[in-house]
């Protein structure tokens, strides 16, 4: 019994010290690595800390949305209200027509922006001719920098009634008399969609297409000897090789879905189709900052972060499912 216990003390003491001797390794290569990039470390550093300061320090000011709070206060010395201004936002209906809108607008800009960027950064890449595919792709670029205020004039001034659409369409008949198409609410959708793929194609297409330059060139000469025309060789190996990228930045702007922003909403938009024009973002700014409601726009900022997060780990999940493409 005594040989026994002491062959069991023994042995526990060997792997006690075997696993302190493993840690020690451990926290010296760990240290051994700080040291070597050190200098990375140091370049990295100012990125650190304004992430910490701009992105997650403010997250405190979440504690509002639980507060009835008013400035002259300060910041703890409002009443703790609770869930009450969570049960405000899903009690009233213009946060759901808000809601409808945002969702909407988010998923017809997020498929025909992408649709649009792929599609043009396809074309760009078979275009042959150097400089005018230089030219073309610098062109393309501008409109990203052009200011949403410079775009909605733009397009109130083409959709107006004396504008050059509806000349246009009366000229080869497909209207008979003109037409307001900005005091349209069924159509608001569609123009706001359609100014967002305008000004963002160019842009967008940035990514794609360097993915695409990426391609190796022997893959193409491959299906050529195999008489592969220009659009199976599009089909089969251009799409095929970004699909990851493809993917990674989809699931970015899925997160990003609800997050669509109020300046073109609120630049194209009148009253006539305001039904059709507010968002989540608009919402907060009329209905809580704009009304001095501050806990209840704190409120509606935690709701579409939640959901954001919800639909990244989604879109991540898809992604992890079939294989590829996934961002953490």
């Amino acid at each position: 019994m005594s040989k026994h216990t002491t062959t069991v003390t023994v042995g526990g003491t060997a792997s006690k010290n075997a696993r302190k001797l493993t840690v020690a390794s451990n926290r010296q290569s760990f240290f051994k690595r700080m040291m070597s990039q050190k200098m990375l470390i140091a370049m990295s550093l100012p990125f650190v800390l304004w992430l910490i300061i701009f992105r997650y320090i403010p997250v405190v000011g979440w504690l509002m949305a639980f507060q009835d709070y008013k400035p002259q206060n300060g910041f703890f010395g409002n009443e703790w209200v609770g869930l009450k201004h969570f049960r405000d936002l899903f009690n009233e209906p213009t946060f759901f027509r808000a809601l409808e809108n945002t969702i909407g607008m988010g998923v017809l800009g997020l498929v025909f922006t992408t649709l649009a960027a792929i599609t043009f950064a396809l074309l760009l890449n078979e275009m042959r001719f150097l400089k005018f595919k230089k030219l073309t792709q610098t062109i393309s670029y501008l409109p990203h920098f052009v200011s949403w205020v410079i775009v909605a004039n733009i397009v109130t001034t083409m959709l107006s009634i004396e504008g050059p659409i509806n000349g246009l369409l009366t000229s080869i008949g497909i209207l008979d008399d003109p037409i307001n198409f900005m005091a349209k609410p069924g159509m608001f959708w569609g123009i706001v969609t359609s100014a967002e793929v305008w000004k963002s194609t160019g842009w967008n297409a940035i990514i794609y297409f360097a993915a695409m330059a990426g391609i190796d060139p022997q893959l193409y000469e491959a299906a050529k000897v195999d008489g592969a025309s220009r659009l199976r060789q599009m089909w089969h190996i251009t799409l095929p090789s970004i699909r990851s990228v493809i993917i990674v930045l989809l699931i970015l702007s899925i997160g990003n879905l609800i997050n669509i922003g109020f300046e073109k909403q609120m630049l194209l938009g009148n009253n006539i189709v305001m039904d059709k024009a507010i968002v989540i973002d608009l919402y907060a700014l009329n209905y809580g900052i704009g009304m001095f409601r501050y806990s209840f726009g704190t409120a509606i900022g935690i709701f579409k972060s939640v959901v954001s997060v919800i639909l990244i780990l989604i879109a991540n999940g898809f992604a992890k499912k079939i294989g590829e493409g996934r961002v953490f």
